[in-house]
Formats: C-alpha cells, structure tokens, sequence
C-alpha cells in the first residue's frame, strides 16, 4: 500500500529482456535504501513492483508482459526518469490517500498553463474510467496523489506546485503525453456496493429499494417507473 507522495526520482539504468518480459535496472541518488530488502514492494510511476534485487543506490525489478501491455511502460527505455515511493509502514504519515499502485489505465495530457506559481494541467481520461473522477477527488497519477479541481465530460484538470514539478515527472510532462491513472479505490468499492454483488439469492447486496428503505435516498414518482439509479 502506498500514499501518493513521492519519495525520490528514479531512472531506468538499464532494461533487458528476460524469459519473453522485461527487466529492468532502476536507479537513485535521492532514496534510501538502508530499509528496502528483496521482496519489498516499491511503486514505480504508480505501478507496484517487486525489488527483487537491492544495490547501493538501485533495485532490480521484473517487468510482466500483462504491466507493460496496460501502463505508460509499454514505451519505456534506458534512461527514461521514474517517480519513486516505497510502501507505506504502518507508523507513517499519510499524506496523500490510499494508492494500491495497481494502474487502471492510461490519461493523455492535453494542456498545461501557468496558474499562479503553480500550473494547471488538464487530461483526458478513457471513457470506461470517467465516472470514477471526481471534482475534489483523489486521483494518482504516475504514482502522484493529487486532486481533482473540475471535471467537464471525458476531461478534469489538476494543479501541481513548484516543489511536485520539481520532484516528480510530471514537471516535464509534454502535452500529447500518456501517463498511469489510479483512480481512487473508495470508489471502486462504492459501485461495487451499490450495483450489488451479482450472486443469485444474496440478501446482503445494496440495492436502490434499501437505500431507500434506511433513509439514504427517496423514491420519486421519476424512480417509480424505473427511470432513476442511486
């Protein structure tokens, strides 16, 4: 588990191919190393890998074809920069929300402007995706826990400070640029709660009728006729 606040950047030192999937060599001058061992979880631009080696300043991963099929890492290479957050201790700050590092899928960056000392960059999400993005949600993106300011249709804007432009990738990022979205696991579970599980004959699933039932929502004349969802 994960926070959505990078530790340090990272970059690819190098990457091979290995048994018909990718490995990769990541590197750091910014982490600390003295608490990771092998087997440790690291998130890598919002995806959760495993270090399965552990050098003075780097880490070996194995890169599944499934990851690199639905992540930004599809066209990575040597040298390509990485933002980097090792997994959360129970004792830690939470600083940002709860990221899994499991990438729903990929966001293009349409623009970016300045908006004060800050910038404002605005992306435009895959359809299937869209109904989890909030305005004042969370979402990650390439690892960073950030939130949301507007949505408007397939498109929702976020702002980044100085120090997130400075410290993590997103302060090179083009417009035409392609990068890994999380949405937020709250919704996720939510829908899944609401739509109910569909098991035949389960009594426990949420339906509109108990929501109804518990005092969360009213039934209209509108929904009567089966034309209104919670």
């Amino acid at each position: 588990m994960f926070t959505g606040i990078i530790e340090a950047k990272g970059e690819i030192s190098s990457l091979e191919q290995a048994g018909g999937d990718l490995r990769a060599v990541i590197s750091s001058e910014t982490l600390d190393f003295s608490d990771i061992k092998p087997g440790d979880s690291i998130c890598v631009s919002g995806v959760c890998l495993t270090a399965t080696e552990i050098n003075d300043n780097s880490f070996s991963v194995d890169i599944s074809n499934e990851t690199i099929a639905l992540t930004s890492f599809t066209g990575l290479q040597a040298g390509d920069r990485v933002n980097l957050e090792k997994a959360m201790q129970p004792a830690s700050r939470f600083g940002g929300h709860i990221v899994s590092g499991h990438v729903d899928g990929l966001v293009e960056l349409l623009s970016r402007e300045d908006d004060g000392r800050s910038e404002r960059l605005v992306f435009l999400a895959p359809e299937t995706l869209r109904k989890y993005i909030a305005a004042k949600g969370s979402v990650c993106l390439e690892g960073i826990s950030l939130t949301v300011n507007e949505v408007k249709g397939g498109e929702f804007g976020v702002n980044i400070i100085p120090h997130t432009a400075q410290e993590t990738t997103l302060g090179t990022l083009e417009p035409g640029s392609k990068v890994n979205l999380e949405v937020d696991i709250i919704s996720r579970y939510l829908e899944s709660l609401i739509l109910g599980r569909e098991i035949k004959g389960d009594s426990e699933a949420i339906t509109f009728e108990k929501l109804v039932q518990f005092g969360f929502a009213e039934k209209t004349e509108y929904s009567k006729q089966g034309r209104d969802k919670p």
